[in-house]
């Protein structure tokens, strides 16, 4: 059964000011599925579809891309056009000739290499969206609002049910990949064994030397494992056992191609942003806890790594809000010299809004000492929110809220 996406109106927004939608993300993430939606019955004229994963298609549209556009007319979604990039200067000439808009929904996988080439060859004529997992409110089917998540959104909104701790690692462990929401979903070692062998095996190939493959692997497990830690690039090169250089490239490649995301520390000065140390994340949790051995949700969550996870968890809800809407998050972490924390900044209409996030069911009102750090750095402060494993939103003072998971949408 299909999930709504609220990346839906963007897309369809876009396709009227572009000639060319480009919509990326990590396989598996319903990027064919969702413009499959899109341009099937809803379309005003339904789709042609064509994927270049499939060999003879993939050798057309590189030997010959002339006669691949002649032999599959708009409008058209093509599947994995990192594959054959050789089409994009050949889609230019076509788009410019027509003059119409939404003519070509093209998918990608590997962000890395693709976006260089969209920039050099459809610069002005394509319309860029990034597509993750299915977001917990996309999962429970929660009508989209208008504009991403705010705490203050969420606490003057409708609260839903909100989920127990075993709920919602019930959730981290699974993850968010929309083939394991089914009911006939696979098992999930079966699921992320294969996903991560093809990932390796396919979209790697052309990117990482063959003789470091089965060393990526082990690169891939130890980022997972550091999932909402400081990024230290020389710890992580001596755990992986490869070079520091070659950690910050293979970084790149999975920070490029959707599966971890680097969240930045919030400071006034924008060159300090860029050049200190970010916090890692691995955006789904489910590919994440497989990588470093959780299979149980109960065992999670009594588990070492249960903090880290929930606060993964949190992370890429909120990142997920915003870019399921077309928007970049304008999300950081704040860190003093003396190590007192925020873990989540969001930066809004001149505003800082600092928000917490811990798996208690109660909070103690002296663990926040980073709000009042953050209030001494800058004047625009707004209300501080903590994101907590609880039941239902409270007041934890006049200027801090809790609020669960299941606030997020």
């Amino acid at each position: 059964m299909y999930k709504s996406r609220y990346l839906e109106p963007r897309i369809l927004r876009l396709s009227r000011s572009f000639p060319i939608v480009l919509l990326t993300g990590a396989r598996q993430v319903g990027k064919t599925t969702l413009l499959d939606h899109l341009g099937g019955e809803r379309g005003r004229a339904r789709r042609r579809y064509v994927s270049l994963d499939e060999f003879e298609l993939r050798s057309l549209a590189r030997n010959d891309p002339g006669l691949f556009l002649q032999h599959h007319p708009p409008p058209l979604t093509i599947d994995e056009i990192q594959y054959a990039p050789q089409l994009l200067p050949y889609l230019k000439v076509r788009v410019d000739r027509s003059g119409r808009m939404g003519e070509y929904w093209l998918t990608g996988s590997q962000h890395f290499h693709l976006m260089r080439d969209v920039s050099e060859s459809l610069a002005g004529r394509v319309g860029v969206l990034r597509l993750l997992g299915l977001s917990q409110a996309e999962e429970d089917s929660v009508p989209a609002a208008a504009r991403p998540w705010s705490p203050a959104l969420a606490r003057s909104g409708q609260a839903r049910a909100a989920a127990t701790v075993r709920q919602i690692f019930s959730r981290i462990v699974r993850g968010s990949f929309p083939r394991l929401v089914h009911r006939n979903a696979p098992p999930l070692d079966a699921f992320y064994g294969s996903y991560v062998q093809t990932y390796i095996d396919r979209d790697l190939r052309d990117l990482v030397r063959a003789g470091s493959l089965s060393s990526f692997e082990r690169f891939l497990r130890v980022c997972a494992a550091r999932t909402a830690s400081l990024l230290n690039l020389s710890d992580l090169a001596r755990d992986s056992d490869v070079s520091v250089n070659t950690a910050k490239e293979w970084l790149s490649l999975l920070e490029a191609a959707g599966h971890v995301f680097l969240l930045r520390p919030y400071y006034r000065n924008l060159t300090k942003r860029l050049t200190k140390a970010p916090k890692l994340y691995f955006v789904d949790t489910g590919l994440a806890c497989y990588l470093t051995g959780w299979r149980n949700a109960d065992v999670a969550a009594r588990g070492a790594a249960a903090g880290a996870l929930f606060e993964t968890y949190v992370v890429a809800e909120i990142i997920k809000s915003y870019w399921h809407r077309g928007c970049e998050p304008p999300i950081f972490f704040f860190r003093t010299k003396e190590k007192v924390e925020i873990d989540v900044v969001l930066e809004a209409n001149g505003r800082l809004l600092p928000i917490e996030i811990k798996l208690a069911s109660r909070v103690p009102a002296d663990s926040l000492k980073g709000f009042a750090a953050l209030r001494k750095t800058s004047a625009a402060v707004g209300c501080g929110t903590v994101v907590a494993a609880v039941r239902e939103p409270y007041a934890l003072s006049a200027e801090v809220h809790v609020l669960p998971p299941a606030a997020i949408s």
